[in-house]
């Protein structure tokens, strides 16, 4: 009864970050204790967000309607995706000839104050190249000066923004191409995105840019130390409300739950995954996707199973497959944890049936994986060897070991079907096997995926995998 008296304030509440409490806190001069009181347990919550405090409902309810007010124009006003709106609108008018005077006052404001670097600057550069067309057109001079002076101070800046972003451009094929065939390489852009994000003479835009793409290449090429440094830089900007959105806030929580779950620290890794979807945008669907990930391997298979169904809703009105095969294949993950395999098997069954094209054009493998897993752990061999006749998936399979972060799942559950359906013999498929293992055994980045490879193989081919994981374990450690 008490806590539905303040469950307006709560579901507020528990969408905020705790960067974003830390900087009210940090700028607040409230002089009621008791809205000061409230904040602070607003920020305690924030930061212990499995362990939920209730408030305090002696307090004036009104007094939780003010602070909510007040946190949102608060944040507000330094939300930097807020003002990039701003912009995009005021342009719209003076392109249109809808200028309204109050909107022309805010900008001259800003142009007179402003103080280089913004967040948005080259957007903001552009406004004002388009104001300066509107100021000449109606021999409007003083303001017309103004304009020009700046873009005068400005425009060498502007000129390296956009050689930056243009740069920036060139990385990302590279990146993304590594990321999605691993046939080329993109290590040699560490340095310069490095520079380029601590450069504090530079945009935001194009700072925060850099340190995605320098991601991608800690995750790529493992060297997670390469983050670190960044990664702190970011923590304590973002607790000063430098370059603060919500947006952002999540991507990066995003990016440092990954970068804990790399190196094994899954409390951390959990702790920031479920910060990254407390609020909702187009990388909603892939944050869950891989908080669901990271909860399976941290052995929490119930919670995981529930994160996906609480998203359900939103990977149905999915148009991104990429994210949509994805999410099925991590929630048939977490029904087999669960031990659903009757359900995970129906699941897949009719997701191919309805997206067949898509799953063979995004992320297939993963898909695969999950779902022959499904069908070998309830023993239709002859199903997945259909599939296999069918969508050549040992051909598919070929093509994709150049990955480094290659394991051979789909190929496995195929043999493993072939030898229980008497179609491999045992030596062929230990064989098979081996070949694999000796090339890779001592290479541990794979030895998380490829010990729950075994372990699911050993469900069904014990006689087989106990032997090849001694072996690959001896082998490994020596």
């Amino acid at each position: 009864m008490a806590r539905n008296k303040l469950q307006v304030f709560t579901d507020f509440a528990n969408m905020l970050l705790p960067h974003e409490t830390a900087y009210l806190l940090s700028v607040q001069q409230l002089a009621d204790q008791k809205k000061l009181a409230i904040l602070k347990a607003v920020h305690l919550n924030c930061t212990n967000i499995r362990q939920f405090t209730p408030f305090d409902v002696n307090i004036d309810k009104r007094k939780y309607s003010n602070l909510k007010n007040w946190v949102q124009k608060k944040l507000k006003v330094i939300d930097v995706d807020q003002e990039f709106n701003w912009m995009i609108e005021l342009e719209r008018q003076i392109m249109t000839d809808a200028l309204l005077p109050e909107q022309e006052r805010v900008l001259i404001k800003k142009i007179k104050t402003y103080e280089h670097p913004t967040f948005f600057f080259t957007k903001f550069y552009e406004l004002a190249l388009a104001y300066r067309h509107y100021l000449l057109i109606r021999l409007r001079y003083k303001d017309y000066e103004l304009t020009e002076q700046f873009l005068q101070k400005n425009a060498s800046a502007y000129q390296e923004s956009n050689r930056i972003n243009e740069q920036l451009h060139e990385a990302t094929r590279d990146i993304t191409q590594q990321y999605a065939d691993h046939n080329t390489e993109s290590i040699q852009w560490e340095r310069w995105l490095r520079s380029v994000f601590f450069d504090e003479r530079l945009d935001g835009h194009n700072r925060y840019m850099a340190f995605v793409r320098l991601s991608f290449i800690a995750f790529n090429y493992r060297k997670f130390d390469i983050l670190w440094e960044a990664m702190e830089y970011l923590d304590n900007s973002f607790s000063k409300g430098i370059y603060y959105s919500k947006r952002l806030l999540l991507n990066y929580y995003h990016l440092r739950m990954l970068l804990h779950a790399k190196i094994g620290d899954f409390d951390q890794a959990v702790h920031y995954g479920f910060l990254s979807i407390r609020g909702k945008n187009n990388d909603y669907l892939f944050y869950i996707n891989n908080l669901s990930a990271v909860l399976l391997r941290a052995g929490r298979a119930q919670e995981a199973l529930q994160v996906m169904r609480n998203a359900s809703p939103e990977m149905k009105a999915s148009k991104n497959f990429h994210n949509k095969v994805g999410f099925v294949a991590f929630y048939v993950q977490c029904l087999l944890k669960n031990q659903m395999l009757t359900h995970a098997v129906n699941y897949c069954s009719s997701f191919l049936k309805a997206y067949e094209k898509e799953i063979l054009q995004y992320r297939w493998h993963t898909f695969f994986s999950a779902y022959l897993e499904a069908l070998l752990l309830q023993q239709k061999f002859r199903d997945i060897l259909l599939l296999e006749e069918r969508l050549q998936l040992l051909k598919l399979e070929k093509q994709y070991q150049n990955r480094t972060d290659y394991t051979p799942s789909v190929a496995w559950y195929i043999y493993c079907a072939q030898y229980k359906n008497e179609q491999l013999s045992k030596e062929d498929f230990s064989q098979k096997l081996q070949v694999y293992l000796q090339e890779y055994a001592g290479q541990t980045p794979q030895n998380t995926s490829l010990d729950a490879l075994l372990q699911t193989l050993r469900q069904v081919a014990p006689e087989i995998i106990n032997y090849l994981h001694l072996a690959y374990k001896y082998s490994a450690s020596s």
